[in-house]
C-alpha cells in the first residue's frame, strides 16, 4: 500500500497542449455568447415586467418613507397644541385634541378637559368610548367616586363590572369599591363576596387587603 502511495505522489499531472487551451477559451466564448443571447432575449420578453416592478418597489418605499415623516410631523404637533392647550387652560382645544388624536394622547386630552371644568359628561364619555383601558377605567372609578351615592349597589356593581379583570389596573380598587357600596346598604352578604375576592386573592395589595380585612 504504502508503494503504490510513493507512486501516485510521483505522478505529474497532464499538462494541455495549445490545441486544447484554444478550445477552452473558444468553450468559453461561445458560452459566453449564449448567455448574453439568452440575457438579451429574457430581458427582451420581461423587461418592462422588471421595469415595472421596480418603480413600484420604489413608489411603495418612497410613499412608506412619506408617510412615517408625516405620522411623525403629526404627533409633534399635537403634542404642541396639547402643551399650549394645558398652558392656556383651554378646555375646547383639549376637547378638539381629544377628537382629533389617537390613543392615549386624545384620552389623556379628554381627561384633563375634566379636570379643568369638572364637567361629568366628559368623564362619561371617556369611560364609554376610551381608546385606552387604563383612561376607561379610570373614568369609571371617577364616575362612581362622584355619583355613586346617587346610584343602589347592583348599579354600582354593574358599572364596575367592565375591570372585574386583572387586566384593568384599577382590579382591586373596583372590587373593594363595589364591596364597600354594599355595606353601605347593609348587604353584608353580598359585601363579603367581594370582599373574599380580594382576601383569598395572594396578589392582592397589602393597603387593599388591609381594608378588606378591616370591613370583613
Amino acid at each position: 500500500m504504502a508503494n503504490m502511495l510513493e507512486r501516485n505522489k510521483k505522478i505529474k499531472t497532464p499538462q494541455k497542449t495549445y490545441q486544447e487551451h484554444a478550445e477552452d477559451a473558444l468553450y468559453r466564448e461561445v458560452w459566453e455568447d449564449v448567455n448574453n443571447e439568452k440575457t438579451q432575449q429574457f430581458l427582451k420578453k420581461y423587461g418592462k415586467y422588471l421595469i415595472a416592478g421596480a418603480l413600484f418597489i420604489m413608489i411603495v418605499i418612497t410613499s412608506i418613507q412619506i408617510g412615517i415623516r408625516a405620522h411623525n410631523a403629526a404627533k409633534m404637533a399635537t403634542a404642541e397644541n396639547y402643551e399650549t392647550a394645558i398652558e392656556n387652560v383651554d378646555v375646547n382645544a383639549l376637547v378638539g385634541i381629544a377628537k382629533n388624536a389617537s390613543g392615549a394622547t386624545a384620552d389623556l386630552a379628554m381627561f384633563q378637559a375634566y379636570n379643568i371644568d369638572k364637567d361629568v359628561a366628559k368623564l362619561e364619555d371617556l369611560a364609554k368610548n376610551g381608546n385606552t383601558r387604563e383612561f376607561r377605567d379610570l373614568a369609571r372609578m371617577h364616575v362612581i367616586g362622584l355619583r355613586g351615592d346617587e346610584m343602589d349597589a347592583t348599579a354600582v356593581a354593574e358599572y364596575l363590572a367592565p375591570l372585574n379583570t386583572k387586566s384593568s389596573p384599577f382590579y382591586y380598587t373596583a372590587i373593594l369599591t363595589t364591596a364597600q357600596k354594599y355595606l353601605s346598604v347593609g348587604e353584608r352578604e353580598s359585601a363579603n363576596k367581594f370582599l373574599d375576592k380580594i382576601l383569598n386573592d395572594s396578589d392582592a395589595p397589602a393597603v387593599i387587603r388591609s381594608e378588606a380585612e378591616s370591613l370583613r
